[in-house]
């Protein structure tokens, strides 16, 4: 996605090239809630960190998708890659299902979920994990990516699927 909107900070007017916003009211997990975009804790953070936008509990070898209800828009050749917190994995057992998300640059506002980022979570342990409401639990850093030389994509059309979609049947 080029992104020609422009956004005006300290008196300045920039072109939006990356960030995150929260996805429409109407396909919204938790509509009612106080999302809080992902952010840097730290000057030389390279991760944005994601919280959860409500309490849960994992139980011992158990799964849960949270849904973030946030989005990410970036530059076309660029990836947000999404990792757990190390102190989830190292001291509770926890693992994102897929080991590192990535989401593309046109899973931006797709009409299925508007880009919704969801994080598939997996207790490895034998105790419940409990996390609490605005705990962060991931952390996404955008990457640069590169495409080779013969490259031809199999789809030319954009997405127009969620999560998991880039088969031909989800892409119009």
């Amino acid at each position: 996605m080029e992104n020609k909107t422009v956004i005006k900070k300290n008196k300045k007017v920039i072109k939006r090239k990356r960030g995150f916003e929260i996805i429409k009211e109407s396909l919204r997990k938790y509509p009612l809630l106080n999302i809080e975009l992902p952010v840097r804790k730290t000057i030389y953070s390279a991760g944005y960190d994601f919280s959860v936008p409500v309490a849960i509990s994992i139980p011992p070898q158990g799964k849960i998708v949270v849904m973030t209800d946030v989005k990410a828009y970036m530059l076309k050749d660029e990836v947000l890659k999404v990792y757990i917190r190390s102190s989830l994995g190292v001291k509770k057992g926890l693992i994102l299902m897929n080991g590192t998300g990535v989401i593309d640059s046109d899973y931006y506002s797709n009409k299925k979920n508007d880009g919704n980022i969801g994080l598939p979570l997996h207790n490895t342990s034998n105790k419940t994990i409990n996390i609490a409401k605005g705990d962060c639990i991931a952390q996404g850093i955008f990457v640069k990516y590169l495409i080779t030389d013969d490259d031809d994509t199999i789809v030319k059309d954009i997405r127009s699927g969620g999560m998991g979609s880039t088969t031909k049947k989800d892409i119009k």
